[in-house]
């Protein structure tokens, strides 16, 4: 794998595509910079060996053209701040003053371009629009897993204008790709793949590939009661896709056939009502009484996963056990984020994918007691289903 440890950026511009994709107040102050951080060692590396940077981004989805709350003129003094030094930007992307302004920057200077996707050639993938972006530059770099499953301009064409020797990873991308890799093609055995979230239907893919990888599958979250009712439990009005229950079972006989180690729970905290303060009980999984819903694991599941877990030597995780963003209900998902702790300090590898479980290592102040903390949701679960992803094929062709 290619990254910008193997090119001298001295007297050259990197045109680098970052995923500056990040929440705003009110006030258009960053709440959450873990994006921009990420890719500070990148931006450092080049800067350190005498070359100039361009950056390109998109921000939020905006839908006609340029709109000021997408703008990313409301990041330059964060990543100013998070870079130590002054950032200077450009209001468009490929106008003339973008141009002027890139072509003008001196070594150990750093430009910031307009949000991408204030032209819908961006998304489209329109090869004359990343044409245009690639005279920001004399090197390509792509950082932003978080975009690297969409085959957009400056993800997936872009890089086709440059020479392969002047086209590479930056830390974030090589450093996600490399964990991947050890999950599902370095495994350590047992492999835990802990599954959670609300439907089965995002997940299908995911499990799908893990059959021939895992040797424990968990399923946590709310499409753990369309798996529970696919075996005739009664779920009362959890949350359920039952044109997904034929899939469940087909499921679950697989993982039969392969030899896999499905995990459903086997009991439920559940409420009378969709609140912190409803009326809770704990029932058997398969007998949840009308009217009432199940919203997290309860204690005989949260043991019975926690013991996989610590038992473990790789480990998976993506998405919450339950509804986590209310406390009356965080216990499975903040168990499980304990027991994978645990076993990373006892020796096993962990990565955590996709955005809640992400939010939930965060809320729990536990990233850093854990193997690796991916910034890409969809681009984890794509590259996990597609075993490639069109930003990374683009750099490596």
């Amino acid at each position: 794998m290619k990254t910008v440890d193997s090119i001298n950026f001295a007297g050259k511009r990197a045109v680098i595509r970052v995923d500056f994709n990040v929440p705003l107040n009110e006030a258009f102050e960053v709440t959450d910079a873990t994006r921009i951080r990420a890719a500070i060692p990148t931006l450092k590396k080049i800067l350190k060996d005498g070359g100039s940077i361009v950056l390109m981004s998109h921000l939020g989805r905006p839908k006609e053209g340029p709109t000021n709350k997408y703008s990313l003129k409301h990041i330059v003094a964060e990543v100013s701040k998070q870079l130590g030094l002054a950032v200077s930007f450009a209001d468009d992307c490929i106008g003339a003053d973008a141009f002027a302004k890139s072509a003008a920057l001196k070594a150990g200077e750093v430009l910031l371009l307009e949000n991408l996707r204030f032209y819908k050639e961006e998304e489209k993938g329109d090869v004359a629009f990343a044409e245009k972006l690639s005279k920001h530059g004399d090197i390509y770099v792509n950082d932003a897993f978080g975009t690297a499953h969409r085959s957009h301009a400056s993800t997936a064409v872009m890089a086709r204008f440059f020479k392969a020797e002047a086209k590479c990873f930056g830390f974030v991308m090589a450093n996600e790709v490399a964990s991947i890799d050890k999950v599902l093609n370095k495994t350590e055995k047992p492999f835990t793949a802990i599954v959670g979230g609300a439907k089965v239907s995002d997940k299908i893919l995911i499990i799908e590939q893990l059959m021939s990888k895992a040797d424990n599958i968990i399923i946590g979250g709310g499409m753990a009661f369309t798996f529970v009712k696919a075996l005739g439990g009664q779920i009362g009005k959890s949350l359920c896709e039952d044109d997904r229950l034929d899939i469940a079972k087909a499921l679950i006989g697989k993982a039969k056939v392969n030899g896999v180690n499905l995990c459903i729970p086997v009991d439920a905290v559940i409420a009378d009502n969709f609140a912190n303060d409803a009326n809770t009980q704990e029932v058997q999984i398969d007998k949840i009484p009308d009217g009432w819903m199940g919203l997290d694991l309860g204690p005989k599941s949260i043991k019975y996963f926690g013991e996989i877990i610590k038992g473990s030597k790789t480990i998976l995780w993506n998405g919450p056990m339950g509804v986590f963003e209310m406390s009356s209900f965080e216990k499975g998902t903040k168990q499980a984020a304990y027991d994978i702790v645990e076993a990373t300090k006892n020796g096993a590898y962990s990565l955590i994918g996709g955005g809640d479980s992400v939010a939930a290592i965060n809320k729990y102040h536990l990233a850093d007691e854990v193997s690796y903390v991916s910034t890409g949701g969809g681009a984890l679960l794509e590259y996990i289903e597609q075993g490639t992803l069109p930003g990374v094929q683009a750099i490596e062709a």
